[in-house]
């Protein structure tokens, strides 16, 4: 096909981890990239959990009750530094449950879902595709990225109006700020492109401040927020996390 080859392009990026320039190719998915893909999948994924679990607990209204919390434990027992201690430390403790939760069971989700079967949910359709970005390392191929788009029918949208919805997209904690996020994010759009869709949307969560950057600053607006996921809702409520959907028009 003419686009996946101007789609397999390469590009030599500085990486932090040994200040030094890598060679990556941005490329189609392969059976063989499996292990790869559900190892940085995993670990892109989870890593959210303490960043999430420090700003909840820096929520003003959260400080509060930890605050509130504390001093009712210090009371409670005749002024018991223990129990100043014991509440506040339980109330982390269930704040944390909530952060790590919600993205445990994200994973386990997923993992039984579409990242079973790559091939069957993001190959088997020439609207859909599932890329990575790898480097060679020590004589070594790794998986450093990885992005994907599935074709969607506009809600409301002209008969046949189609978009493309970006997921899976994460690049390695190893090598960040290094652009390598804009040029996956940019082969989903010139895909989309190539296929005649109207727009590019995605979802991302309020604690991903470097994606929503890099969202923002390739062109997506953010058009709504909510709170609606696989988690509970009370869960969501107390890791004071948001769904932000974003959208680009091509």
């Amino acid at each position: 096909m003419a686009f996946e080859v101007r789609a397999a392009y390469s590009e030599d990026l500085k990486c932090t981890e040994n200040n030094s320039k890598m060679h990556f190719l941005v490329r189609r998915y392969r059976p063989s990239d499996q292990e790869a893909v559900l190892t940085l999948f995993r670990a892109g994924t989870l890593e959210h959990i303490s960043p999430l679990f420090f700003r909840a607990m820096s929520d003003p209204f959260h400080v509060v009750i930890t605050l509130c919390l504390s001093l009712a434990g210090y009371l409670l027992r005749g002024v018991s530094i223990l129990w100043a201690l014991l509440l506040p430390s339980a109330w982390a403790g269930l704040i944390y449950y909530c952060c790590r939760d919600m993205y445990t069971a994200y994973v386990r989700e997923k993992l039984g879902t579409d990242m079973q079967d790559i091939p069957g949910h993001y190959l088997s359709s020439p609207n859909n595709c599932f890329w990575v970005a790898e480097a060679q390392v020590n004589g070594r191929v790794e998986i450093w990225g990885m992005g994907a788009v599935v074709a969607k029918k506009v809600e409301g949208g002209g008969d046949g109006e189609m978009c493309g919805h970006l997921y899976r997209m994460i690049v390695s904690s190893r090598c960040r700020r290094m652009r390598l996020g804009s040029r996956i994010t940019q082969t989903v759009i010139d895909f989309c492109k190539e296929r005649g869709f109207s727009k590019v949307v995605l979802e991302t969560s309020s604690i991903q401040t470097s994606a929503l950057a890099l969202y923002k600053k390739m062109g997506f607006k953010s058009i709504l927020s909510h709170t609606k996921s696989g988690t509970a809702h009370w869960m969501m409520v107390l890791s004071r996390v948001t769904i932000l959907k974003m959208e680009k028009g091509i």
